[in-house]
């Protein structure tokens, strides 16, 4: 329960349960006793959102970032803290790696610190089976998810629709007479933002009645180097290779970097439209998933939870191409 829930059982408004937390007189002492026997049911404790609602909120947002030397996350929280600024709040920030224990010390320390809410930067902090960490959170503070999904109450998840950004982008690449196309992608493990983009790669094959080759779907480790090994290694066998996309640009960067030192070119379609994208020569295609749109609409979002309003649980934006040199569509 979160004190929305506590406010619609009770049939008051948010703001008498934070008179009743913050032991405002201005409120009945029969409200009072009912507000406080159902926080007793449902065993809610107040936390600082809560109790900011009548004195004045900590206006500080925990970001919980796996790796923040990753492009991707990077620029992530260089946006929020930007725009948390913006809206007069200060951030906590945590890195905590890719073991599910580190991401729950960090999460627990945040919650620790009082925080109004947190962002999980990234689909990292979903995990296969059990997300009941999170859910313990969200009955303390509002949580949301940048870039990934999860369906639990007081968690909100603003998103861009890479599924679609991949089966779009195998569809540019057989539109174009592409048919061979090498999938680089660092899921070497379960990872929910990994899936996502592996079913798009393969619902584009099947639109184009293109058959599935197991060789053209490559795991690698997320890096410039590993992936450059793998294609040079790839490209010395008899396996044929068009095209090539990939689920991140560091592996796109690395692909490139193995086709010059071949002396091959063929098209490449990064993702997530990085820093790094015009450093290659040519510069890197590759699909913007909209990081510059969602973070401000998630601290818009954040901004509104806070205040009492309501916002959707899920909010997906569509991911846009950026054609560089090594990848135009030829279907314009």
């Amino acid at each position: 329960m979160n004190i929305k829930s506590i406010a619609a059982r009770c049939g008051v408004s948010v703001a008498t349960i934070s008179r009743v937390i913050n032991d405002s007189p201005k409120v009945s002492e029969m409200t009072r006793q009912r507000v406080l026997q159902i926080m007793r049911e449902e065993g809610y404790t107040p936390n600082a959102f809560a109790r900011g609602l009548g004195l004045g909120s900590m206006r500080m947002v925990g970001l919980l970032c796996r790796d923040v030397s990753n492009p991707f996350y990077g620029l992530a929280v260089s946006l929020l803290e930007r725009n948390l600024r913006l809206k007069g709040y200060d951030s906590l920030l945590c890195s905590s790696g890719s073991h599910l224990e580190d991401k729950k010390k960090c999460l627990t320390l945040l919650l620790k610190k009082k925080v109004d809410a947190i962002i999980l930067v990234g689909a990292a902090f979903r995990e296969k089976h059990d997300n009941s960490h999170i859910a313990d959170a969200a009955r303390q503070a509002p949580v949301f998810l940048l870039n990934a999904e999860l369906q639990i109450p007081n968690v909100y998840c603003v998103l861009c629709d890479e599924k679609e950004a991949m089966r779009a982008n195998v569809r540019y690449m057989a539109a174009a007479g592409l048919r061979d196309i090498l999938y680089l992608h660092d899921m070497t493990g379960w990872a929910w933002a990994g899936m996502q983009k592996l079913q798009g790669y393969r619902q584009g094959l099947s639109d184009y009645g293109i058959a599935e080759n197991a060789e053209l779907i490559q795991a690698v480790e997320l890096g410039i180097e590993p992936a450059c090994e793998r294609v040079a290694a790839l490209l010395k066998t008899k396996i044929p290779i068009t095209g090539m996309i990939a689920s991140e640009d560091l592996l796109a960067v690395g692909a490139h970097k193995a086709l010059l030192a071949a002396g091959r070119e063929i098209p490449i379609i990064g993702f997530n439209n990085s820093l790094i994208t015009p450093c290659t020569t040519p510069s890197l295609t590759s699909v913007d998933n909209r990081l510059e749109a969602m973070c401000p609409l998630t601290i818009d979002m954040l901004e509104k939870v806070l205040s009492g309003g309501d916002v959707p649980a899920k909010t997906v934006l569509p991911a846009t191409l950026v054609e560089r040199g090594t990848f135009r569509r030829a279907d314009r």
